[in-house]
């Protein structure tokens, strides 16, 4: 078996691992997805303005082969974790997600945008409509803006998975699951069977799709 090389991680929860030859660069995403406002010091946070950077120095690195996400996620800020996702869609080098725990809201961008994504058969993901907290003016461009949110989720989500527009906006108006709640909750193999996220399967599985592909 091949040595394998490790850095430590990093405060970021980042860390870059060599196997036969082949650097891989793993990033966590956990809690909630951090933009505009600062969350409270309880909050379990990923900060996107330190994730972006991260995202570019992977794709433009000669000694970065691949990169592994691996989340629990709890949602956050739309947009933001939306500007994630599209980066992680539009890179050039191998990427594989792993969902761990779970992968709610914007996590399913998050999950769909690698290039193969896998999650174990403990993990849910969660589909639930756009929301927002604060003030809201009940005026008809407030419920036009949450439409067209919701159009832009949908159109990522569909476009980087296998499953169909109609499902996943079934899915995500659903009111006969959540007691407080419209949306669904998915546990990993139904995930997979209505094409939402690809394999089942942990960390070796991850792993080694994510080197077949720099193979």
């Amino acid at each position: 078996m091949d040595e394998r090389e490790t850095d430590l991680p990093e405060q970021d929860g980042a860390v870059t691992t060599e196997h036969a030859g082949r650097r891989v660069y793993t990033l966590t995403i956990i809690g909630q997805i951090e933009g505009h406002y600062t969350l409270t010091s309880e909050n379990k946070t990923t900060k996107y303005e330190h994730v972006i950077p991260q995202l570019v120095a992977v794709e433009e690195s000669p000694d970065v082969d691949g990169l592994l996400l691996l989340l629990n996620t709890v949602g956050g800020d739309i947009e933001a974790g939306l500007a994630l996702a599209e980066l992680i869609a539009g890179m050039e080098k191998p990427t594989v997600s792993l969902v761990l725990g779970g992968g709610h809201s914007i996590g399913v961008p998050l999950a769909v945008a690698a290039k193969r994504s896998f999650i174990v058969p403990s993990a849910t993901m969660t589909v639930h409509p756009v929301r927002t907290t604060g003030l809201v003016l009940g005026v008809p461009q407030s419920f036009a803006y949450f439409k067209q949110m919701q159009a832009r989720i949908t159109r990522f989500v569909t476009a980087h998975s296998h499953i169909s527009e109609q499902d996943f906006l079934r899915l995500s108006q659903n009111t006969d699951q959540l007691t407080t709640d419209m949306g669904t909750v998915l546990e990993g193999e139904d995930a997979v069977a209505l094409g939402l996220i690809d394999e089942i399967g942990s960390l070796s599985a991850a792993l080694a799709a994510l080197y077949k592909m720099m193979d």
